[in-house]
């Protein structure tokens, strides 16, 4: 009898190691997952017209009422505008995206189920970040192509900026993901989702040198922009597309890629950190 049960026992043991065996790991999930977000977001067509649209439009509508030549610097208000709605369309596919897509998934008990599967927590985030990835490239790729064919904005001519315009375009889009991942637990269900996230992320556009240069906002706005990743990814993008003339607008008087980089970073390390206390799989409703 204990011979059959051993024998029984040890079967099962070598079933439950091959199935586990069998399935596949968080960063193949989380692929499978990207793959899913991704053609969920192209289906909304509503939700991705929005999000590609916005910064589009107020491209289109500050760059053609606003375009005089800036003093003291031969660039005019339209490359100006154009540099910076970049980093505002990174920050839209991201922040924007994800704080609200995120609450909607919890009041509607999505993140819940998916906890209850063998899914690993993991890939659920790792399919948010690919996708967020994929429209963060498809808006920065637009923005790029009408701002350099409408509103004279020149790409850069050399290997080094292209370099800068990376690790910005890298880190900015990773700490306002993160960012955004931790914001959605603030919305108390998914329809006040679009007033909580919408609102924050259309302030810092005003006060990170998106629609109003910096040279133009109040010292202190600007100090409380720089505590947000948005200012800092503004400011680094202006140097990539922008001649060094354009750097007595800013407000050290230079680019300052090194604080920028540092204060990406921190965005990165403390969104992770956001992320861990404050994300919840349950709406407040559930308790």
């Amino acid at each position: 009898m204990s011979t059959d049960t051993t024998a029984t026992t040890s079967a099962a043991s070598a079933t439950t190691a091959r199935t586990a065996k069998a399935l596949p790991g968080a960063w193949t999930l989380g692929l499978s997952r990207g793959a899913l977000e991704i053609k969920q977001f192209v289906r909304q067509r509503d939700a991705m017209i929005f999000t590609f649209a916005f910064p589009i439009v107020f491209l289109a509508l500050f760059a053609s009422i606003f375009s005089d030549t800036v003093e003291g610097t031969g660039i005019t208000a339209s490359q100006l505008y154009a540099a910076g709605m970049v980093a505002a369309g990174i920050m839209s596919t991201s922040f924007q995206s994800l704080g609200i897509s995120i609450a909607v998934e919890r009041d509607e008990k999505v993140l819940r189920r998916l906890r209850g599967t063998p899914m690993p927590p993991a890939a659920y985030f790792l399919g948010k970040i690919w996708m967020v990835l994929a429209t963060g490239l498809a808006e920065t790729a637009i923005l790029l192509l009408v701002g350099s064919t409408l509103f004279g904005l020149d790409l850069p001519s050399s290997p080094a900026k292209w370099l800068t315009f990376g690790w910005i375009f890298a880190l900015g889009l990773a700490g306002c993901a993160l960012l955004g991942i931790a914001v959605s637990s603030l919305p108390k269900s998914g329809k006040s989702a679009s007033s909580v996230v919408v609102l924050p992320f259309l302030v810092l556009q005003f006060i990170s040198g998106v629609f109003i240069p910096v040279n133009q906002i109040p010292g202190w706005l600007l100090n409380l922009g720089a505590l947000f990743p948005l200012k800092w990814m503004c400011q680094g993008l202006r140097g990539v597309f922008l001649p060094e003339s354009a750097a007595v607008l800013e407000q050290a008087g230079g680019w300052e890629y090194g604080k920028t980089a540092l204060v990406l970073g921190a965005w990165v390390v403390g969104g992770l950190v956001l992320c861990q206390l404050t994300f919840k799989w349950k709406s407040r409703r559930d308790g």
